[in-house]
């Protein structure tokens, strides 16, 4: 029997075992230990805390390494790429200062299918994914049909119905993604997003442009 399009991502959703999100939806995961304001490099880039391949920009020799984790449906992430992440990417990613690593940390279901969407996209076509879901965030996530908005994003970005109901229904995949946000909640105690870890020390919110580079330029100096 063929799901209808909302009943297909519950269905793929549960079927992973993370409908029980939904009830903690702007929440923590759990209480978890409170992190420190900044966290060594080794725990940060620890194999649990990316399960899948790490998503990065910029040249991993870089004398800054920012780390972001990130929800889909989050406004205040969508807001940080669309307003400051431009200039971020042109004045220090671009031009090999800062090596910036993306995580996913959905906080509900319809995040993490959005994020399963991207992980399914060939991995040079990723970062355009996670744009477009954070520019058209307002169209597709408080919509009365998320579903129907994510197949509309995914056949735009090449996929088809059948590539899009395969994808969501990867259980595997749904799994590692939460692996990781649970490492980030409970070893990193990241509880909202997006969090930032500018070379370790941790800092919530979407930073302004010129709020980033106070962070960034004092471990430029003498570089």
């Amino acid at each position: 029997m063929t799901l209808d399009r909302r009943r297909l991502l519950e269905h793929a959703l549960s079927g992973a075992g993370l409908l029980a999100l939904a009830a903690t939806a702007g929440l923590p995961l759990t209480a978890g230990p409170a992190a420190a304001q900044t966290v060594e490099q080794a725990k940060l880039m620890a194999p649990e805390a990316s399960p899948l391949p790490v998503q990065a920009l910029g040249d991993p020799k870089a004398p800054v390494t920012i780390i972001e984790y990130a929800s889909a449906t989050c406004s205040h992430c969508a807001d940080f790429y669309v307003k400051t992440f431009p200039t971020l990417k042109k004045t220090y990613i671009d031009t090999g200062k800062v090596h910036f690593i993306f995580r996913e940390f959905p906080f509900e279901p319809v995040a993490t299918a959005a994020f399963m969407l991207a992980r399914c996209m060939p991995p040079d076509k990723y970062e355009a994914m996670i744009g477009t879901l954070f520019e058209t965030q307002r169209a597709w996530a408080f919509g009365g049909d998320p579903a129907a908005g994510l197949l509309t994003i995914a056949k735009q970005a090449g996929m088809s119905q059948d590539e899009f109901e395969k994808c969501l229904s990867d259980k595997d995949l749904a799994e590692k993604i939460q692996e990781s946000a649970r490492y980030g909640n409970q070893e990193l105690g990241i509880n909202a997003t997006p969090t930032f870890f500018i070379n370790g020390k941790k800092v919530s919110g979407a930073l302004s442009a010129e709020e980033f580079a106070k962070e960034i330029d004092p471990l430029l100096a003498g570089k």
